[in-house]
């Protein structure tokens, strides 16, 4: 197996290859926060963004095989972060860019990738694991997009697939009310492609990537691409919510979101919306 020099600048992921081309990206969770859950701070968000331009251009990875680590796939977004961005233009500014490269980056990396999910999937890490060409979950895992809940609108991946994964109404079900989905449940749905038992996950989420590793890399990666021009075609309606999340960031209700989630106790936004 060839070594991982290209990717030394990574400080938050954890990468580890496999055999035939498998290269394995994991959000660590041990130790990221008092959860055990893997959380999207600064680095970890910029890291995300960018690991599959990187990935695109390994001549040595043929598929990724993106996971969490610890008691979930992901824990969302750090509220450290949060805050940064509703206090400082900036910063607002950048992580609008960086949520942009992320949706953007996976859609068009050439390679295939592979989301095993587990425990609860939340924030960037999510972003990824719905995105990917195939996605297992365990039967267990809790598929939370947590947007309305902190006050802002769903706009890092939600609007370009889950309407086309599971359907409008199960989207606004699940985006507006911030309902969790079992793994079970999203496999029934059609958001993900897979559920499994949890022992089984990373078995099954391996075979997957050394099949498609296996396989015709042209016939692959041309049939990705040509499938992914229905995420493409999505690409007004994705920006349109990306662009009304980053303008929640400098309102009044993620502020009481931000406050809920660290005292543990159900939000009280203000009165409705100025339009």
């Amino acid at each position: 197996m060839s070594d991982l020099s290209m990717y030394s600048g990574y400080k938050s992921l954890e990468l580890r290859r496999h055999p035939h081309g498998v290269l394995e990206v994991v959000m660590p969770g041990a130790g990221a926060n008092k959860s055990g859950l893997s959380t999207a701070d600064a680095n970890m968000h910029r890291e995300l963004a960018d690991i599959w331009r990187d990935i695109d251009r390994d001549p040595d990875t043929r598929v990724a095989l993106i996971r969490g680590e610890g008691k979930g796939f992901s824990a969302g977004g750090d509220l450290g972060l949060v805050e940064e961005m509703a206090n400082d233009f900036d910063v607002r500014a950048r992580v609008w860019r960086e949520a942009r490269d992320l949706v953007y980056n996976v859609i068009n990396c050439s390679k295939p990738v592979v989301s095993a999910m587990h425990g609860p999937a939340v924030g960037a890490g999510l972003v990824a694991g719905l995105l990917a060409d195939i996605s297992i979950a365990s039967k267990s895992a809790r598929i939370i997009d947590g947007h309305t809940r902190l006050g802002v609108a769903a706009g890092d991946h939600a609007a370009i697939v889950w309407p086309l994964l599971c359907g409008m109404a199960k989207a606004k079900y699940y985006l507006l009310l911030c309902e969790p989905v079992s793994g079970e449940e999203a496999e029934r749905i059609g958001l993900v492609s897979l559920a499994v038992d949890e022992s089984e996950l990373m078995p099954k989420a391996i075979e997957v990537a050394n099949r498609l590793a296996q396989g015709s890399q042209t016939a692959i990666r041309w049939t990705k691409y040509a499938l992914n021009n229905w995420l493409r075609s999505a690409g007004p309606t994705f920006d349109t919510s990306l662009a009304l999340e980053f303008m929640g960031f400098a309102g009044p209700d993620v502020h009481e979101g931000m406050r809920s989630l660290r005292e543990r106790r159900a939000p009280d936004f203000p009165g409705g919306a100025p339009f």
